[in-house]
């Protein structure tokens, strides 16, 4: 386990107090002593600005949280585990988006309000495509009738394309609405392999390659399934329209992309922007990398928008947000704990924080207020720009089961190990046994030719 208390990231985050509301928090009255709590979450991009912030709560309040920090996949086999014994180690579950469902559908998770009625999220918080929210009785992710509020966005972990803002002025070049616009001005600029014109993720993971080809194939109206909130689950992997989005992608791997592609990671992908190497890549932020001269060659020559479009449908980024959810096995003093936490981490001073730290704040206010018109924060416009397109990816609770499928034939398409039109037939069929193992009504379409 790692606790917050560490010296250097608190030497770190002081000096991004001065001359902000953050210090005015600082300042503030302390609030109720609470119990401890244990926060379960990833490693990832975001990570150091939640751990900074969860030790400004702490400076604040004096209240004690303790992080314990895992791997991607570890992280979810402890929440697993967690919920399903007498009592959970863990007040708060950081979930992530491809796997909420399956902890709100298992009624694992307390409804927040169950809690404390009086508790609600923030107006200015967005809901991301009601996310928050669970009717159980229905087995629907709604707010709308009996949608119960079940957690609070932690961080957007959208797609952002990035730019090279530098290169764009010495061209002239306009910020790509399409994907045709995007190749087009990629092609400028690749000379492998000193430069790729753009670095995209295919590595096979958790939930790695299945994720960046989301924007892709939703902007050319495929997607894996119909209708997922309507409860449509057709197949539709390997819909004509999927097929077109995965083309695109492959034109751009393939023609002005990394030369491996499939063996692309997050971290790849961000380092090959961060030393000079990709002039595009669509990420999840990680804004305070590119600008630090301590990690980047590129300093204040990034620049970011939301994901292209095809000709004939919009831009779609997919939601790979995490979400912050008390477990029904905990104590209620320390349910009442976590809420406190939840509460303090909604304020805008708060929010305010998190972005200082380098990390993606959930809240309106922040992102279209004014530290969106300053250099520093120029990625805000970016973010809430997109936000409004984000869609959620997975709505069962089988969506490990269907990953395992799409990273693998995803993957096996851009690597070349398989026909792209086999690649998609063969994850139809797998998917198809999964659902129909589940019970769902899950049709198939006719396999591509």
């Amino acid at each position: 386990m790692i606790k917050t208390h560490l010296l250097g990231e608190r030497l770190r985050f002081a000096g991004l107090l001065a001359g902000t509301a953050m210090a005015a928090a600082l300042a503030a009255p302390a609030l109720a002593e609470e119990a401890p709590i244990t926060i379960v979450i990833n490693q990832s991009p975001w990570f150091p600005g939640f751990q900074a912030v969860v030790e400004l709560y702490e400076e604040t309040t004096g209240n004690a949280v303790e992080l314990d920090v895992n791997p991607f996949a570890g992280s979810l086999e402890k929440q697993r585990t967690a919920v399903r014994t007498d009592e959970s180690p863990f007040d708060l579950l950081i979930m992530n988006a491809g796997f909420y469902v399956e902890f709100y559908k298992g009624g694992f998770m307390q409804p927040l309000q169950e809690i404390d009625p009086a508790f609600e999220l923030s107006e200015d918080i967005y809901d991301f495509d009601e996310s928050v929210c669970y009717d159980a009785t229905a087995g629907t992710v709604t707010c709308e009738g009996d949608g119960k509020l079940m957690a609070v966005p932690v961080n957007p972990n959208i797609l952002i394309l990035h730019y090279r803002a530098d290169l764009y002025e010495e061209k002239g070049l306009e910020v790509p609405k399409t994907w045709d616009e995007l190749f087009a001005n990629a092609q400028m600029f690749n000379d492998p392999p000193k430069m790729y014109g753009i670095s995209q993720r295919g590595h096979r993971g958790a939930f790695d390659v299945t994720y960046d080809v989301f924007p892709y194939i939703w902007s050319h109206g495929g997607g894996i399934f119909a209708d997922q909130k309507a409860g449509d689950y057709t197949i539709t992997i390997n819909s004509p329209e999927t097929l077109a989005g995965m083309e695109t992608y492959l034109k751009l791997a393939n023609e002005v992309g990394h030369p491996s592609t499939a063996g692309q990671t997050q971290t790849n992908v961000i380092q090959n922007m961060a030393t000079g190497k990709a002039v595009h890549i669509q990420s999840v932020l990680a804004p305070g990398l590119f600008d630090d001269p301590n990690q980047s060659a590129v300093v204040n020559k990034v620049n970011y928008a939301a994901t292209p479009a095809s000709k004939d449908f919009p831009g779609a980024t997919p939601l790979g947000h995490w979400l912050a959810g008390v477990p029904r096995n905990v104590p209620d003093d320390r349910k009442a704990a976590a809420l406190a936490f939840l509460t303090w981490f909604q304020t805008e001073e708060a929010q305010e924080a998190y972005a200082r730290a380098g990390s993606a704040p959930v809240s309106r206010a922040v992102l279209e207020g004014p530290m969106s018109e300053t250099q520093e924060f120029r990625w805000m416009k970016a973010m809430a720009d997109a936000i409004p397109t984000a869609r959620a990816t997975f709505l069962i609770p089988e969506a490990s089961q269907v990953l395992a499928v799409t990273e693998l034939r995803f993957n096996e398409a851009i690597g070349g190990q398989m026909e792209l039109k086999d690649a998609l037939n063969t994850a139809a069929k797998e998917i198809a046994r999964i659902m129909a193992d589940a019970g769902y009504d899950a049709p198939m379409l006719e396999e591509l030719k």
